[in-house]
């Protein structure tokens, strides 16, 4: 499977594949005929409790990933997690997320847990 993480803002590659938005909000300032965005399923997103809880202070980032995960074990977001993995299983697959530290974001999560 080929799953990476991309700044939406970074302009569409030819090798992105399917373009997958999992930011629960449209990013701010992009039109969205320039993010060329395939799909955007917001229940695949951190709640908006936890994105809120990780960005006050300085959250660990692994207390934050063990939380997001327990959130994808959710009905609705186990499903829309099974049908990513399946379209990575057909092609490369890019997250797109508006975050300024993609490394450090529930983006970088879905990926690793969509490429293991």
């Amino acid at each position: 499977m080929s799953v990476r993480v991309r700044r939406v803002y970074e302009p569409p590659e030819p090798d992105d594949g399917v373009r997958v938005l999992v930011d629960r909000l449209w990013p701010r300032g992009l039109a969205k005929d320039a993010a060329r965005v395939d799909e955007w399923p917001k229940a695949l997103t951190p709640s908006t409790e936890l994105r809120r809880w990780y960005h006050a202070d300085d959250r660990p980032y692994d207390e934050f990933r063990e939380r997001f995960e327990a959130e994808l074990a959710a009905p609705e977001a186990a499903e829309l997690l099974e049908h990513v993995r399946g379209l990575a299983g057909k092609g490369p697959v890019t997250l797109l997320t508006a975050s300024k530290s993609p490394e450090t974001s529930h983006a970088e999560v879905l990926a690793r847990l969509l490429d293991g």
